[in-house]
């Protein structure tokens, strides 16, 4: 099981992003993304396929590249796939950054980093034949991987960080956050929450509900002011929380062992609880969330070989089973309807409905030009916010 944990150190590629436009915003989390408009490098994109180049070097998160799914890949292709495992986003950028590495499973909250650093290259998506109608809207086109009109990402998976709750202790369904941020919590010393400087955003999320004021419309866009407040929050939710979790395993034990009874957890997780008693919500603020994607090196040795593994990893089974290895949503909906085992995945982590993901807020790389398209104001970094973490867990 992987650990999408932000690490401390500082991006000085994304820091020093200049802006050259303006991001479109929306009313809603998923329809909050567009083509955001800023000064990346210049990389040509592939324009066509060539011969196989042998093998292929991914860097993935634990169960996306499984001999099952790779040795098929090389019988039908001729490419030998090399997988190097990473357990955190800054792993894999760094990782991307030696050169030995042709794709990474990246989430969003490392692709803004490769793109600035010009470490990943514009797809071809006329190349990725899979990538097609099936792969469900709230995927395309995001704000996490989608520059100037570009795309870099191909979609592999999503879920939502949602309210998890052990309902012997939490005997009504909560439907709002206030349970597990506000200090008068019936539960405060049972509270558990995510250890990264992302969970900023998941303050933001919570104020963008309650403190409408502070004019918060993308929790990954934060003036200074504005990430004051989130820091406020934060600090107040440390009174409270029994513990900060990010090692999945550790956060199945405090939830087992009755040290937590309640916070931000993966869908996936409650599921492998394996207790009927533990259940989840996603509460009326909404909440944050992730997506991977396929990101291809921008001096990557074996680029066809790296194509043919995106679009054959985005057949509606080999995506399918991926989602599946891991526990999240598929990008390829299709999938879905292979089998009675695929619908009921694909309903218990919500894959094709897109109302539901309207309310989550995809991890999404902090920077100074603000995202949310405001242009008299210069939002904060991620360094910024790894400064403001440290402050908070002190």
């Amino acid at each position: 099981m992987r650990k999408k944990i932000l690490a401390t150190t500082a991006m000085a590629a994304v820091a020093v992003l200049a802006l050259s436009g303006c991001a479109t915003g929306g009313e809603t989390a998923s329809e909050g993304s567009g083509e955001l408009q800023i000064d990346v490098p210049d990389i040509a994109m592939q324009e066509e396929l060539g011969d196989y180049e042998g093998e292929v070097n991914i860097v993935a998160w634990s169960g996306f590249v499984e001999p099952a799914w790779s040795d098929a890949f090389t019988a039908e292709t001729g490419c030998v796939v090399n997988r190097r495992v990473a357990g955190t986003s800054d792993e894999m950028v760094q990782l991307m950054r030696t050169g030995d590495y042709d794709l990474v499973s990246a989430s969003g909250d490392a692709s803004l980093r490769l793109i600035a650093g010009g470490d990943v290259q514009p797809l071809n998506l006329d190349l990725i034949p899979n990538f097609g109608d099936d792969i469900v809207e709230g995927m395309k086109g995001q704000i996490y991987d989608t520059i100037n009109g570009k795309s870099y990402g191909i979609p592999i998976g999503r879920g939502a960080n949602i309210l998890q709750y052990d309902s012997d202790v939490v005997t009504e369904e909560p439907t709002s956050w206030d349970v597990a941020w506000e200090k008068d919590s019936p539960y405060a010393g049972k509270v558990i929450a995510y250890d990264a400087p992302i969970y900023i955003a998941d303050a933001a999320v919570y104020l963008m509900a309650h403190e409408p004021d502070l004019g918060i419309t993308n929790p990954y866009a934060l003036d200074e002011k504005q990430l004051k407040a989130a820091v406020e929050l934060l600090k107040q939710q440390n009174e409270i929380v029994s513990e900060y979790w990010s090692d999945p395993a550790a956060q199945i034990t405090s939830f087992a062992g009755g040290t937590t009874v309640l916070g931000t957890s993966w869908e996936v997780l409650r599921k492998l609880t394996e207790d009927d008693r533990f259940k989840s919500v996603l509460p009326e603020e909404g909440s944050t969330g992730w997506s991977d994607a396929w990101m291809l090196a921008a001096e990557s040795k074996s680029p066809n070989c790296a194509y043919a593994w995106m679009d054959y990893s985005s057949s509606p089974e080999v995506n399918g089973a991926i989602a599946m290895n891991f526990g999240m949503a598929p990008a390829n909906a299709a999938f879905c309807d292979t089998s009675e085992e695929a619908k009921a995945h694909c309903d218990y982590f919500n894959a094709t409905d897109e109302e539901y993901f309207k309310k989550v807020w995809f991890w999404t790389t902090p920077i100074e030009q603000c995202i949310d398209g405001r242009t008299d104001v210069t939002c904060t970094n991620f360094q910024q916010w790894t400064d403001a973490w440290l402050s908070v867990k002190g």
